[in-house]
């Protein structure tokens, strides 16, 4: 953590963009005062563009940026979600802990210069390529909390309930052997974590989906939850055979059952619902759950297209994650996530609200800010008082940036900018990034690129 106070010429503050902001930060590492209209003076540290603030990733399995870019081919007959994962599983059974760690390493560098400073890991990597359980049984899970550390990234961890293989199941096939867990493990891999006290380190808890987690694993484990404020997060309807499967197995849809049966609160965060109807969507918005949207991963896996305007129209809080690493920047997934709109519904800035905030970038970044603190565990996040001091100046003459309208600079950041955008990086009022590099950054590749040898 450091403390300090920095100035900006203009910040992006309760929505909008404001002028001559000085930024104070406390020995805590969060905001302890921000206001506009201050001029610069004495003991202020003059920032070298405008400031935004980051975004946290809330949905990331970071052994998968090992497979980013080698699953691009098909030699015969259909390629679908299924047959990726099936492909996936060949890496996932491979990796040991100090590969984890590299790999690790090097997507957090990525995900820093891709403008997110908190990642929330969906983390079902546990044990051996044999099944059996590792001398310490988070020896998966400390690998990346140490490469967060390396980094300079925040991270949540959600060690995830995997418990068969789909629905009616009895357990897992032979390749899913390294994920498997029940509620007891769950809970006290995500207790471990948070009692190591670890800086920029927290847990949560994760259910792999209703195919994986049967109707009494969820309980036990919502049992053992209680009312500890941690974020819960499920992967739910994702794909259309899961929607059927569910409908086939229960006689409802996936986020039917979910909010029918387990009555979810603003605890939980369904990972993609790229499949709902307008009931469905009430349901969750009643509930107070949250939802994260995944475009990247969603467009390379053929998932579909979620339904952005409902899902807006509902007021539920949205968020952004990378999933699978094929991309790794929030500007590209916003770009994703309002293009994909426009392909289907034939119409452009499908997210813009007129009358209230015409700029489509503006009211997707807002609301996926507004919706970063919950599925991390935070009550806020952003440039506000008591958020975690977390920053990203922007270098103006960047690609896509260069001679914008000070207004406009959101709107050219998620859909013109390409290349390094961002000047520096802080998290907890630290300086992680440096025009656009980390200093460790050779190092980290030399490792990443390694492993990548040793596992081809």
């Amino acid at each position: 953590m450091s403390a300090g106070i920095f100035w900006a010429s203009q910040a992006w503050v309760g929505g909008r963009w404001q002028q001559d902001v000085r930024l104070t930060v406390g020995a805590d590492g969060c905001w302890q005062d921000i206001a506009a209209g201050v001029p610069l003076g004495e003991g202020m540290q003059a920032l070298a563009g405008p400031v935004i603030p980051s975004l946290v990733d809330t949905h990331s399995h970071a052994f998968q940026r090992a497979f980013a870019g080698l699953a691009e081919r098909r030699d015969s007959g259909d390629d679908d979600f299924w047959s990726w994962r099936d492909r996936m599983y060949g890496l996932a059974m491979r990796i040991t802990p100090a590969q984890l760690q590299a790999i690790a390493s090097q997507l957090y560098v990525e995900l820093l210069q891709g403008g997110y400073t908190q990642v929330c890991e969906f983390h079902y990597l546990h044990h051996q390529p044999d099944g059996s359980a590792y001398p310490d049984e988070l020896a998966m899970s400390w690998a990346l909390a140490d490469a967060a550390a390396a980094a300079g990234i925040g991270l949540t961890l959600l060690p995830v309930l995997y418990a068969r293989s789909g629905f009616g199941a009895s357990g897992l096939r032979d390749d899913q052997r390294r994920f498997k867990t029940d509620a007891a493990w769950v809970w006290q891999a995500s207790q471990r974590v948070n009692q190591a006290q670890r800086p920029l380190l927290n847990a949560g808890v994760a259910l792999h989906s209703l195919r994986a987690a049967n109707a009494d694993d969820i309980r036990s484990l919502q049992a053992m939850v209680g009312d500890a404020d941690i974020p819960i997060h499920i992967h739910i309807a994702e794909q259309q055979q899961e929607v059927r499967d569910c409908l086939a197995a229960t006689g409802q849809r996936p986020m039917q059952w979910l909010c029918n049966a387990l009555k979810p609160d603003a605890r939980w965060h369904l990972v993609h619902a790229t499949h709902s109807t307008p009931d469905e969507i009430e349901q969750v918005a009643g509930s107070g759950a949250t939802v994260v949207i995944c475009p990247g991963t969603e467009g390379n896996l053929g998932d579909g297209l979620i339904d952005l305007p409902g899902w807006l129209a509902a007021e539920v809080p949205i968020s952004i994650g990378s999933d699978s690493h094929v991309t790794r920047a929030w500007g590209e997934e916003l770009r994703w996530l309002e293009y994909g709109q426009r392909l289907g519904l034939q119409r452009r800035n499908v997210a813009a609200l007129p009358g209230q905030q015409p700029s489509t970038a503006a009211r997707l970044f807002e609301a996926a800010r507004a919706g970063s603190a919950a599925p991390a565990g935070f009550k806020q996040w952003g440039l506000e008082r008591g958020a975690r001091a977390d920053f990203l100046v922007l270098d103006a003459d960047a690609s896509g940036l260069l001679g914008l309208p000070a207004d406009y600079l959101l709107d050219g950041l998620v859909f013109s900018a390409q290349g390094q955008v961002l000047r520096e990086v802080y998290v907890a009022g630290r300086l992680v990034l440096r025009q656009g590099r980390h200093v460790a950054q050779d190092a980290i590749a030399a490792g990443f690129r390694q492993v990548l040898a040793e596992l081809r």
